[in-house]
């Protein structure tokens, strides 16, 4: 079983604006669906309500949230969905659900795009710590070459606490 964090970012760090994704690269969200596939997501409650098409198939979709949403799994916290889970996990976001994340995550998974985003309102990806991820190499889409992805790896003796 791993946890991880996947997502898409701007040149600013930007992962959303508008209760949207700002930005379509279907590479991106080709790669999205083949590398969660038959895993568990976590999300927030404002990205399940920005999902275009809901659950999303193949996957085990779980909300963290205060209330209960109809048609979809919800859980008050990270980690009472945590131990109702096998396999796999991906958190998927929001901000918050990220930033709670990076202490369960073994990996993340980001795919930079080209895009620069200056608006108020924009939602953030949480600072990477240096001294807790070591950044992988930086490799160019195979699809689509404007998208650089990165994966971080949870430095070895780095504990969850």
């Amino acid at each position: 079983m791993s946890f991880g964090i996947i997502a898409a970012v701007s040149r600013e760090g930007i992962i959303g604006l508008d209760g949207g994704i700002p930005w379509h690269y279907s590479s991106d969200l080709k790669r999205f669906k083949r590398v969660t596939m038959g895993s568990t997501l976590i999300m927030g409650r404002l990205t399940w309500e920005s999902l275009p098409r809901k659950p999303l198939p193949g996957r085990r979709n779980i909300v963290i949230s205060s209330q209960d949403i109809e048609g979809v799994e919800c859980f008050r916290s990270i980690e009472a969905a945590l131990a109702a889970v096998s396999g796999d996990v991906w958190f998927i976001g929001g901000a918050r659900i990220f930033a709670e994340a990076m202490r369960y995550a073994d990996v993340i998974d980001l795919a930079f795009v080209p895009d620069s985003i200056r608006a108020s309102g924009a939602v953030f990806f949480p600072d990477i710590d240096a001294s807790v991820w070591e950044a992988g190499a930086r490799e160019s889409d195979p699809e689509d070459p404007r998208l650089v992805r990165c994966i971080y790896r949870k430095k070895k003796g780095i504990s969850d606490e």
